[in-house]
């Protein structure tokens, strides 16, 4: 049948909840070894829990230990019967199981209840009758033939007429006859009995067949015991006995007892016994000669057989056989090598490994056997080293990676000789454990959030490094590439802010932190190494204000009463953060009657309240604040100004008298809106307006430079005749023209200081004669040279020269 169970879903027991104990369970005696009893779950989520069979009643060994298996997020605890299970419900009904239940420093306990039931058809043969070993059950030699030996009719089966019968060979000569079992289920003994049977065990298969056609197989041994021939025998005594070689003739060794009617004592071997002799009435051996062993080493080990008999029945008799061992007495302490062992190891030494295997020998006993025992000083206790025979091994773990843990083992090897009196020799022991770095450094990685407006050296936070080897905390600190705004310090992992930050170039930093063990093994080259990312965000910092465009509007309005128009939208940004489109809008100026209000960004004029209505035009000058929202801090703004001339709109009506009804003609308002247009150029394009400028003025410098460098060297020529005179001036006119014109720097022959005498022309006529400076004219601007008889020339660059 099947195990009966709780309800299907599995019983939700918190710890605090356990009151629900006791469970009662019902379980068929057919149930066999591994069969699962009972199942429960446990809601433990901050420690490991534990479930354990604390006793059962009445004590059996049916039951395992509870097993705890996680199954999602509980734990679910199962009972199970073990592989010697064998449940009987007419021996043993019930069980009482007391289970404690562990979370934490929670511990509950509560029984749980097993009621075994009977179980029409399940099979009778089981226990030991059904096992491979079979049922062994012990008789003497001396049982009556026929007699009953042992019992096989299994409970219940007489109510299902149960037939039991020896299907096995019961052949002579080995069995003196057949055993029988009769229709109450006795097995009864041969009838020619068992005498001189003894020592025999006899297997019997038993076929058990019950109900319809079902039937089991069991075994039954006869084990045949002997039975004593008198009832004489010595009582407990030591077949071995040591004694040492300085007794003296007649000293007593042992003494031996029998229990018995006036029993009496001899040495049946060795005959004759030149060493020892025993009292005929109380049982005691002596030495009858010296037993030095320098002198016989015969003596070294003695072997007596002793008789125990009635003095009226000496055939009534019992045997005891003893062996005495004489031994040297001890005068040497034992010898060793090493006598002293001193030795480093790693902490990583496996286990097993021999340290060292000591050598000792007894000077008064070559040869024997010597104990050794290891005893610790320092750490007292047994830890981590053993001591096997006569080598010294590695226990345990060496750990040096918790404080305290790694230090030098004192101990001492004691060897002992066994002889009388006992000498010892203690060998002292000193194992210093050597730390090895065995892991490397960890960080965890961490982000820290820092202000963009943060100053040069402010910390950010620490780095903290773990390293499982010992002392933990040395570490160094150091970053791995990446950005040269942040440091961090060697030694204790802090972070500062070497430079200024932006939130609006750069929002994240990663930094790969190096740490990097030291002073953690005997070979300082010995350094492991870890990393991790730090994460640094940079919190933005509202350092931009916001600008509209244009920042000063004026805008003339028509508006009709009674109506709410809107007069123009502030636009405004932050050009250094474009993403930032969120603004408060407030008028904090020019709205003394509140005719205005705004709509987010919008200016809307209100008509439909507030004071009258002015009939003149009127004109506002709105300051509008512009602030920057969210959750960026401090809020800065701007204002922008809006001059609004407000025009009242006049309603003509027109009213024609009919018969019906007066029509009134409303003209719809019109806004107006005045824009100034303005040209701003191009940063760029100044810069080449400017430079272009420059160089135009440098090179119209240069050109008068030289036009007034030419006109000096003419007034400083001789007077000449008229002829060459002129020709003299148009030549050093026409080279300083092409001076101008071709760009090579020319110098002009140098002439006499009586050059004649030039004369700008105003215009006004002039007579030759006058003065000897008349003759030739020269005017620039455009450039000219007059002179009353010549004709005009006129070279490149609209200068013009006059000749006369």
């Amino acid at each position: 049948m099947a195990l009966l169970r709780p309800p299907a879903l599995l019983l939700a027991l918190v710890v605090s909840e356990l009151h629900c104990l006791p469970w009662f369970i019902n379980v068929s005696e057919s149930q066999g070894p591994g069969t699962t009893i009972h199942s429960f779950s446990f809601n433990c989520t901050a420690h490991m829990p534990m479930l354990e069979l604390v006793h059962v009643q009445p004590p059996t060994t049916f039951f395992n230990q509870p097993s705890l298996s996680r199954w999602q997020k509980i734990y679910v605890g199962t009972v199970t019967l073990n592989s010697l299970a064998r449940l009987d419900a007419l021996a043993v009904n019930h069980y009482e199981l007391q289970l404690r239940f562990t979370c934490g420093n929670n511990v509950t306990e509560g029984p749980l209840y097993v009621d075994v039931y009977r179980d029409p058809g399940y099979s009778p043969c089981s226990g030991r009758f059904a096992s491979p070993a079979g049922e062994i059950i012990q008789v003497r030699e001396t049982v009556t033939p026929g007699a009953q030996l042992y019992t096989l009719l299994l409970p219940g089966l007489e109510l299902q007429h149960a037939q039991i019968s020896i299907n096995s060979a019961q052949d002579p000569p080995y069995f003196p006859g057949p055993f029988s079992i009769n229709g109450q289920g006795w097995l009864l003994a041969p009838s020619q009995g068992l005498k001189g049977q003894a020592g025999k065990v006899f297997q019997l298969q038993i076929l058990v067949t019950f109900g319809q056609n079902r039937s089991c197989h069991g075994m039954l041994k006869v084990k045949v015991l002997p039975v004593p021939s008198s009832q004489i025998s010595f009582l407990g005594q030591a077949r071995n006995i040591t004694i040492l070689d300085d007794l003296a003739p007649g000293s007593q060794v042992v003494q031996v007892r029998a229990r018995g009617f006036d029993v009496r004592y001899e040495i049946l071997s060795p005959v004759p016994c030149p060493l020892f002799s025993i009292g005929r009435g109380d049982g005691v051996v002596r030495t009858t000669a010296p037993l030095e062993l320098a002198q016989a080493w015969g003596a070294a080990v003695t072997r007596l057989q002793v008789k125990a008999y009635e003095r009226l029945r000496p055939w009534a008799s019992v045997d005891l056989d003893l062996t005495v061992n004489v031994r040297s007495v001890n005068r040497w302490p034992p010898r060793c090598l090493p006598a002293m062992l001193v030795t480093e190891i790693p902490e990583t030494t496996p286990v097993g490994t021999v340290l060292n295997t000591f050598t000792c020998t007894d000077p008064d006993s070559p040869g024997s056997t010597l104990n050794y025992e290891l005893r610790f000083h320092s750490p007292p206790g047994p830890a981590s080293l053993c001591l096997r025979g006569r080598a010294l091994e590695v226990n345990a773990t060496l750990d040096c990676d918790t404080p305290g843990a790694c230090f030098q083992h004192a101990a001492s090897i004691l060897v002992l000789d066994g002889g009388q009196p006992l000498m010892t020799t203690e060998v002292p022991v000193l194992v210093m454990v050597i730390p090895v770095n065995e892991f490397s450094p960890a960080c965890v990685p961490h982000t820290f959030r820092i202000r963009e407006d943060a100053g040069p050296h402010t910390l950010l936070g620490s780095v903290v490094g773990t390293d499982k080897d010992y002392p933990h905390n040395s570490i160094e600190y150091d970053i791995s590439g990446g950005p040269t705004a942040f440091s961090v310090d060697r030694l204790s992992g802090e972070i500062h802010l070497l430079g200024s930050l932006d939130y609006e170039l750069q929002t994240l930093y990663r930094l790969t932190v190096l740490v990097t063990d030291q002073s953690q093994d005997q070979d300082p080259t010995n350094r492991r190494s870890g990393s991790c990312t730090i994460t640094i965000e940079v919190e933005d910092v509202n350092d931009h204000a916001p600008e509209c465009q244009p920042p000063f509007q004026e805008l003339t309005i028509y508006a009709p009463l009674g109506r709410s128009v809107e007069v123009t939208k502030v636009s405004c940004w932050v050009p250094q953060e474009p993403q930032r489109l969120v603004f408060s809008y407030s008028i904090v100026g020019g709205n003394s009657q509140s005719r205005f209000s705004l709509q987010g960004p919008i200016l809307v004029l209100n008509n439909m309240l507030g004071p009258p209505w002015p009939e003149q035009p009127h004109t506002h000058e709105l300051l509008i604040r512009v602030a920057d929202a969210g959750r960026s801090i401090p809020h800065l703004s701007a204002t922008a100004t809006v001059i609004v001339h407000l025009v009242p709109w006049s309603t003509s009506t027109a009213a024609t008298r009919t018969r019906s009804a007066a029509v009134t003609s409303v003209t719809t308002p019109l806004l107006v809106t005045d824009t100034e247009a303005f040209w701003q150029p191009e940063p760029w394009f100044v810069v080449v307006l400017t430079v272009t400028s420059a160089l135009f003025l440098l090179a119209l410098g240069w050109l008068f430079s030289r036009l007034f460098q030419g006109l000096a060297q003419m007034l400083q020529t001789p007077r000449k005749p008229a002829q060459a005179l002129l020709l003299n001036s148009i030549q050093g006119t026409e080279e300083s023209i092409e001076g101008f014109m071709e760009a090579p720097r020319m110098e002009m022959p140098q002439t006499p200081s009586s050059a004649m005498s030039l004369q700008l022309f105003d215009g006004r006529a002039q007579d030759s004669r006058e003065s000897p400076s008349s003759q030739t004219t020269l005017h620039l601007g455009p450039l000219s040279l007059f002179s009353p008889s010549q004709h005009l020339l006129s070279p490149p660059g609209n200068h013009y020269l006059l000749f006369p």
